[in-house]
């Protein structure tokens, strides 16, 4: 499965990685791709658990235009 992922930039420094199509599953790194490495690792640990709690995988995610 592929998923979107935000990446951003926190106070501290830190790269914070959340996958908008699983509500909760967020993850950081000090690199991207460390970000990115356990953003893998925190989606896979999410998946299970929903499955296992009997949850829709993932919830439905739209792209939306709007004027600025």
């Amino acid at each position: 499965m592929k998923f979107i992922v935000n990446l951003d930039r926190d106070e501290t420094g830190m790269i914070v990685a959340e996958c908008p199509a699983i509500p909760g599953c967020v993850s950081q790194g000090k690199t991207e791709a460390e970000a990115l490495a356990n953003i893998r690792e925190a989606i896979e640990a999410c998946l299970e658990a929903r499955a296992a709690n009997g949850m829709p995988l993932t919830v439905a995610t739209r792209e939306v235009e709007v004027k600025a």
